[in-house]
């Protein structure tokens, strides 16, 4: 019995090696794979190391045996590619909402599985911006109790804090408290968002999680989506995404915006490449694209200045042209 034991740690300790020790730049022979496990208090023999390795290979793993100067075994394929890893640590790296001692946290479980040549190469280009990080280290249980209500379909209440300035006082935290119809968590502006409906009104709203402190789950069920948005059945996270702008609420309208040539990339980023244009000249194009009218879908037009201009709604227009007087104004 002893020896059976002995011989599966020995397969688990040799795949650890291979995984951690080596990569297509450093494979590792038999004999230092055999010093290697010395180390685990095992005993091995070369011969026997090719047999594991037969097992492993069998049970699926991507173990290589280089035919190049360097000559040994190494670990090819993995759960993540380097590219892939590199990937997850930057969108961990750059989500504002998660604190910095998770960032850490998070990004050494990702990089768990490198080799050490890898972890080593991608660990000097990992920066994180302490300047940009929330205080919130509750925040991963916001999450994983917001995503159980929204599967489960029931209400929470929430404890939620925004800044204040007074007049000649300094910031400070306002404490709210919201019962609400959870219906999807979206990352949206570098921020983690909850979409969700106030028990007070029939629309939609969002909250950043990060400034959600308790989530209680009530015994109440959540009000149908259908009840306070146009989406039947199902939420639909890019759709809302690309019609609200910078996470500002608003009514939805029908927005028509005519556009010079140069923006069709920054306009198809953002509306996505299924954007219907229906009318073009030689320098401009003109879209029709259903959006939700506030302050961060004004803010987005106003940055391109006489690049785009809104034909219709009459009420968006007079509202571009209103901030853009105040900002003129401002400025003399």
């Amino acid at each position: 019995m002893a020896g059976n034991i002995n011989t599966k740690i020995k397969l688990l300790r040799l795949y650890d090696i291979l995984c951690e020790k080596t990569d297509e730049e450093n494979p590792m022979s038999a004999n230092d794979i055999c010093k290697e496990l010395s180390f685990y208090g095992i005993n091995a023999e070369r011969k026997s190391i090719y047999n594991d390795i037969l097992v492993l290979q069998e049970y699926g793993y991507d173990i290589i045996k280089a035919s190049g100067s360097k000559k040994g075994f190494y670990l090819g394929e993995r759960d993540y590619q380097l590219a892939e890893v590199r990937l997850l640590v930057d969108a961990v790296q750059s989500a504002k909402f998660i604190t910095e001692s998770k960032t850490e946290e998070l990004i050494a479980k990702i990089m768990h599985r490198l080799s050490k040549s890898q972890k080593k190469m991608l660990g000097g280009q990992v920066y994180v911006d302490h300047r940009n990080k929330r205080g919130n280290e509750k925040i991963y249980y916001a999450i994983d109790a917001l995503a159980h209500a929204v599967e489960e379909g029931c209400k929470v209440r929430i404890h939620y804090t925004k800044r204040r300035i007074e007049t000649g006082e300094q910031p400070k935290n306002e404490e709210h408290i919201y019962t609400v119809s959870p219906y999807a968590l979206i990352w949206a502006n570098d921020h983690y968002y909850l979409v969700c409906n106030n028990a007070k009104y029939d629309n939609l709203m969002h909250l950043r999680i990060d400034k959600i402190t308790s989530v209680a789950p009530l015994d109440e069920r959540a009000r149908s989506l259908s009840e306070v948005s146009q989406y039947k059945g199902k939420f639909d996270a890019a759709d809302y995404s690309s019609k609200v702008f910078n996470m500002f609420a608003g009514e939805e309208e029908r927005i028509i915006i005519r556009c010079v040539n140069s923006l069709w990339d920054a306009v198809r980023d953002r509306f996505g490449e299924d954007v219907r244009v229906f009318e073009r000249t030689d320098d401009t194009f003109t879209i029709a694209v259903n959006a939700a009218v506030s302050e961060g879908l004004i803010s987005w037009i106003m940055q391109y200045g006489e690049d785009m201009v809104v034909e219709k709604p009459i009420s968006l227009r007079e509202a571009v042209l209103s901030k853009a007087k105040a900002l003129v104004k401002a400025y003399e």
